[in-house]
């Protein structure tokens, strides 16, 4: 599953926030998910995954701090490892940036998601 990631995110050289939105938006219905219905915080998000990218090589999660190293850094780029168990059971990603459709809708309670990279 990451190296279909990798292989999509290596398709997008010079990325803006505009663009990526739309990528990102096309991505997550693809699975099923919708982004944040917040748009002012997804183009936070957005800016902070590019600004990764741009000082690491990867888009690696903005609310996560990175090592630098792509292989220690693996699970956090975007989407990361958990995101599929996250949205399952909170109904967002650990950031918010991937959400449900019922999460936007209000029906599921905004919760913090607990962060479950080991350390």
């Amino acid at each position: 599953m990451r190296k279909a990631s990798e292989k999509f995110w290596n398709l997008i050289p010079h990325m803006t926030p505009e663009k990526l939105y739309e990528i990102l938006e096309k991505y997550a219905r693809s699975r099923g998910w919708q982004l944040n219905k917040d748009k002012d915080f997804v183009f936070e998000l957005l800016k902070g995954l590019i600004k990764n990218e741009e000082r690491y090589g990867y888009r690696s999660c903005p609310c996560r701090l990175a090592s630098g190293d792509k292989k220690t850094d693996a699970d956090i780029i975007c989407p990361c490892l958990y995101s599929v168990e996250d949205i399952k059971e909170y109904g967002r990603c650990y950031c918010g940036l991937y959400v449900t459709k019922e999460y936007n809708e209000g029906k599921i309670k905004s919760n913090v998601v607990p962060e479950r990279r080991k350390k």
